[in-house]
């Protein structure tokens, strides 16, 4: 039985008892998406807050066989990805990177990114910083995208979510979801080619 089956029955026969090992399983990783689409440390941990409330008050309108059925972490997401929406509507719009801070452990550098790998000793430093410059470029580039694109390009490629998973949490039919991570795939490629190229760098819409 995988983790989010057991927790999908947990619920079913025991809201209150098994809420609290949904938190557990589910508030990093909440979190983390949070803090890439508002690129706000306390608002990501509001956001990732009221989604674990919202999901509550939900669940407990919910029957055993419809919590049974939930696709949790596509419903959890998407509950997730409406709160942030709503906080920063009204807000100045902000780019979503790859690459935000996050704790660093002993020995690491202070501008490492949050999915780099650790460095290798080994590596000639000039690798290393032309590496370094390319994944930038490539998180600047994300967050230039149109939100259509963004949004399923995080879900599907640093989230980890599949793409009917990435449907469901955008709310979106399959094939559109598909289109859309397909379209962001080649917009990102047409401006890293004209970037090397020494064309101007940015996403066209």
């Amino acid at each position: 039985m995988s983790q989010d089956e057991a927790l999908r029955e947990g619920l079913a026969r025991d809201l209150d008892g098994t809420f609290e090992s949904l938190v557990r399983a589910y508030q990093d990783r909440l979190y983390s998406f949070a803090l890439r689409v508002t690129r706000n440390a306390q608002d990501a941990e509001e956001v990732a807050q009221d989604a674990f409330v919202r999901a509550y008050r939900a669940l407990g309108t919910y029957g055993e066989e419809r919590i049974g059925a939930l696709a949790l972490r596509a419903w959890l997401y998407r509950i997730t990805l409406n709160v942030a929406r709503n906080r920063l509507r009204g807000k100045k719009p902000k780019l979503v990177s790859l690459d935000h801070p996050r704790p660093l452990a002993a020995g690491e550098s202070e501008t490492r990114a949050v999915w780099e790998p650790a460095d290798d000793p080994s590596e000639r430093p000039d690798a290393r910083y032309e590496q370094g410059r390319r994944r930038a470029d490539i998180a600047t580039l994300v967050g230039q995208l149109p939100k259509r694109y963004r949004e399923p390009l995080v879900l599907r490629y640093v989230e980890g979510l599949q793409l009917d998973e990435v449907a469901r949490v955008l709310g979106q039919p399959l094939g559109t979801a598909k289109s859309n991570v397909h379209r962001g795939i080649v917009a990102l490629r047409e401006s890293l080619s004209r970037s090397r190229a020494g064309e101007p760098q940015g996403v066209r819409k």
